[in-house]
């Protein structure tokens, strides 16, 4: 990448940092995907209870490996029934550590997140001790219209074809305003986990 660009990339990205820290968030900057996982490893304590919402991202950055280690008690959703899913949804609020992805994070410091059954929303606001949301430069903002422009145009149509949803976002590559008379049709369009 060009060296000016990535000069312009990092100021945003330092600026939104400031700003999730005016919002009482902590906020940890990794260079490369490679950086992401001694970040966590860090943030993170021997014995701890661990599971994750919908992020594509955590995978790319290597953590599955780490948290599947005998160090953790990792509640991998990726491995189980949709029965044991929908426990492992009520038993995220009290693990010690909830990872998620974000679908968009705007410049001032708001986490906008859409969920196709609200799990990842829902833990992210109510349960764990301790939340890391892992998000890559893609998922920056300048507000909150641009991150519902992005969620109905880069997160939920591609998360669609990935889970196979019978929805308008699989079907069209773009999400319906909800407004359309025909919405109710296309229920379970969702952005969670898409990068």
């Amino acid at each position: 990448m060009n060296e000016n660009k990535k000069a312009v990339i990092e100021k945003r990205i330092m600026k939104t940092g400031e700003n999730l820290k005016k919002n009482n968030m902590e906020f940890y900057y990794a260079a490369t995907k490679e950086d992401v996982r001694p970040i966590v490893e860090s943030l993170i304590k021997k014995g701890d209870v661990i599971t994750n919402g919908g992020t594509v991202t955590m995978s790319e950055c290597g953590l599955n490996e780490l948290l599947s280690s005998q160090d953790y008690n990792y509640l991998d959703r990726s491995k189980m029934t949709p029965e044991e899913v929908q426990e492992l949804y009520i038993k995220a609020f009290s693990a010690d550590v909830y990872i998620s992805g974000s679908n968009a994070i705007t410049e001032d410091g708001v986490l906008y997140n859409v969920d196709g059954n609200s799990n990842r929303i829902a833990a992210i606001a109510y349960g764990p001790k301790s939340v890391i949301i892992i998000a890559g430069y893609n998922k920056l903002v300048r507000n909150l219209e641009e991150a519902e422009i992005r969620v109905k145009t880069q997160a939920a149509p591609p998360n669609c074809i990935r889970l196979n949803c019978p929805t308008y976002c699989k079907e069209t590559g773009e999400c319906v305003s909800l407004s359309k008379p025909d919405r109710r049709i296309y229920d379970g369009c969702s952005g969670d986990g898409v990068n």
